[in-house]
């Protein structure tokens, strides 16, 4: 039989251990609570921060005000400030009622840049089938009011290159065009009768070629006698190239703005054209042509009263330029749309 004593000093050393196992257990859980609020601490991601995704599409802003202000904004959202020579590239408009951009609307761009206003002669007659006559038809139209304007084609052409191409080899536009530094292109997006829809691309291949260059794009490159040509795939094609020429002429000196009003089935090249009926959308900049033309297509796709200019494009297949723009390195139809 344990003593007294004896029972007192087996009690005391089981309620050490009693003491020194709860003591454990409580340093373990412990231990386990501080690994997992390092593991959860924001200061861990401070000292390993996460690399945020970057959006590698190209940018293309937006804005609803149609407008000298919202031009503006457009313009100043692309970041680029041009130097020297700076080419406006325009469309003049067909006499006497076509939808041609106004004056008013683009004057504190043109003049905020000191830019000065380039055209062609067209290829199919008219009333800008001549220099003079061209010269007098932008006059009429109020441009020279507010900058000078080059007839790019009145001394002839130049040809250019065109590189990763199935159509063209090669391009032929004014032979003024290399007498500037910039160029900023203002383009009316609507509806055209034998491309489908005419925007920057457009622009920069039909609109800066010269009339015998309007000619070799329209026949896609067999003849720069007629602008009849039988090969609609061909034309749509030769377009994308054409631009692409000039492009890659520039090395980055250029950029592009889309204004959505007065939104017609018809060109800028018609002189009584189809009235519009779909509201006006807004301005589009871009750097990339493809991405800018890609964005409008698809606000027209979006607008609850587009049916008719869709199927003003969608019947010449009008989307093919675009498409083969983005096959041949002209710019992305993936865009981010930034809206201001």
């Amino acid at each position: 039989m344990m003593n007294k004593n004896g029972l007192s000093l087996t009690m005391a050393l089981l309620a050490f251990v009693f003491c020194f196992a709860i003591m454990l257990s409580f340093q373990g859980c412990a231990a386990k609570a501080e690994a997992q609020t390092i593991a959860e601490s924001p200061g861990d991601s401070l000292q390993k921060p996460v690399e945020p995704v970057q959006n590698d599409n190209p940018k293309v802003y937006f804005t609803a005000d149609i407008s000298p202000a919202g031009i503006m904004a457009v313009y100043n959202a692309l970041g680029q400030k041009p130097t020297g020579r700076v080419a406006v590239k325009i469309t003049t408009g067909e006499p006497p009622n076509s939808n041609y951009l106004k004056p008013a609307l683009i004057k504190d761009l043109v003049q905020s840049v000191n830019g000065t206003f380039v055209e062609s002669n067209t290829a199919y007659g008219g009333r800008r089938a001549s220099t003079a006559a061209h010269k007098q038809a932008a006059k009429d139209h109020g441009f020279t009011d507010i900058a000078a304007i080059d007839i790019q084609d009145e001394n002839g052409s130049i040809s250019l290159p065109v590189r990763g191409s199935t159509r063209l080899q090669e391009n032929f536009v004014g032979a003024n065009f290399t007498n500037y530094d910039y160029y900023i292109v203002l383009s009316h997006f609507k509806g055209h009768a034998m491309a489908g829809l005419g925007g920057a691309i457009k622009n920069i291949s039909i609109g800066i070629a010269s009339a015998d260059g309007k000619r070799w794009i329209h026949t896609g490159g067999t003849s720069k006698a007629t602008f009849m040509g039988n090969d609609q795939n061909a034309f749509l094609d030769a377009m994308a190239e054409a631009g692409k020429s000039v492009v890659d002429s520039l090395n980055g000196k250029i950029l592009y703005i889309n204004v959505m009003n007065r939104l017609s089935i018809d060109c800028d090249c018609n002189g009584n054209p189809a009235a519009p009926d779909m509201h006006d959308i807004g301005i589009l900049s871009s750097l990339d042509p493809v991405a800018l033309d890609q964005a409008c297509v698809d606000l027209v796709y979006a607008a609850p009263d587009g049916r008719s200019l869709i199927q003003r494009m969608e019947s010449r297949n009008g989307i093919r330029t675009i498409n083969h723009g983005a096959a041949i390195g002209l710019g992305s139809k993936t865009y981010e749309l930034i809206r201001l």
